[in-house]
């Protein structure tokens, strides 16, 4: 049974008519005849007698709206329930995040709008989380997931950018491929991996940098004042890439793709103030995937 045609067919028979009921529900009245017929066919019953003045149930007609009107008033209550529910979710949520993750400061600030009552406690690390010993509900982890015994709900992918400043490139000039970069100061992330390579498309290219942080924002302030050329999350550039204060660099030559993921125990187990941030943050994703200050994600 279609739930949409009975429900216009509860329609109908409230507002008394199939024109009032075209008003009420802004659809009109042919596609209205058109699924409630459809609705008697999958019935296998006759539900009203149409006429030119009038508009009766049959015996079928009146059982099935007795008992479908009672239902679709059930769950109108029971979303007007739940939203209360939401609107008072109250308690605590520890969630875990890394470090130099701009765009989910947006994200917390719109759950924090949403939901005042719940009071939120955030551990900023890489390090791989127990979440029983460590009391934390929910987890965001950047890059390949190892060795996790969690759920990993995928929220998309980014890439980093290569970026200069104008002056920069008006004193070295703008590179053309990935082994021009062997020649240039460079400011990189710190890699606990030891890998002194950036993977450029297909290229592979050795870096001997100039200065290395494990904290981008003194990258991005080297990279502001024209002494070299970075890698940086789009979170932190793609503004001063649109302002012109920053110019992306060997766009034709991508860096790898950095995975998304939400990490929790299994959903049987969660609170319900971890899943409507679950839930949160998963339509967060959905709604700024392309916003050009926020992450820009590949795919969900």
């Amino acid at each position: 049974m279609d739930l949409n045609s009975l429900q216009l067919f509860v329609h109908v028979v409230q507002q008394g008519s199939f024109s009032a009921a075209s008003r009420k529900v802004r659809t009109p009245v042919s596609t209205i005849s058109r699924r409630i017929s459809e609705l008697e066919s999958q019935l296998d019953q006759r539900l009203l007698e149409r006429s030119t003045r009038s508009l009766d149930l049959t015996d079928a007609g009146k059982t099935l709206y007795l008992f479908a009107s009672r239902g679709f008033e059930e769950i109108s209550a029971g979303k007007i329930a739940m939203q209360e529910s939401q609107d008072n979710l109250s308690g605590t949520l520890r969630i875990s995040i890394p470090p130099n993750v701009d765009a989910w400061e947006p994200l917390i600030d719109e759950f924090y709008q949403r939901y005042p009552k719940v009071q939120l406690e955030i551990i900023c690390t890489t390090r791989r989380i127990d979440f029983v010993e460590d009391g934390i509900d929910v987890v965001l982890r950047v890059g390949e997931l190892k060795h996790q015994l969690a759920v990993a709900r995928k929220l998309g992918s980014y890439r980093h950018v290569l970026v200069a400043s104008p002056e920069f490139i008006q004193r070295h000039s703008i590179p053309k491929t990935p082994d021009d970069l062997t020649e240039l100061p460079l400011a990189v992330f710190v890699n606990r991996l030891g890998n002194d390579y950036w993977q450029l498309g297909d290229s592979r290219t050795a870096i001997n940098p100039q200065f290395a942080c494990n904290d981008y924002a003194p990258i991005l302030a080297m990279v502001r004042k024209g002494n070299m050329l970075g890698e940086l999350p789009p979170t932190m550039v793609n503004k001063l890439i649109k302002s012109g204060e920053l110019v992306e660099l060997l766009t034709d030559y991508p860096l790898p793709a950095f995975d998304l993921h939400l990490l929790y125990p299994s959903r049987k187990y969660l609170s319900n103030i971890a899943k409507t941030y679950i839930d949160f943050c998963i339509e967060f994703c959905a709604k700024h995937s392309q916003d050009d200050s926020l992450f820009n994600l590949l795919d969900r």
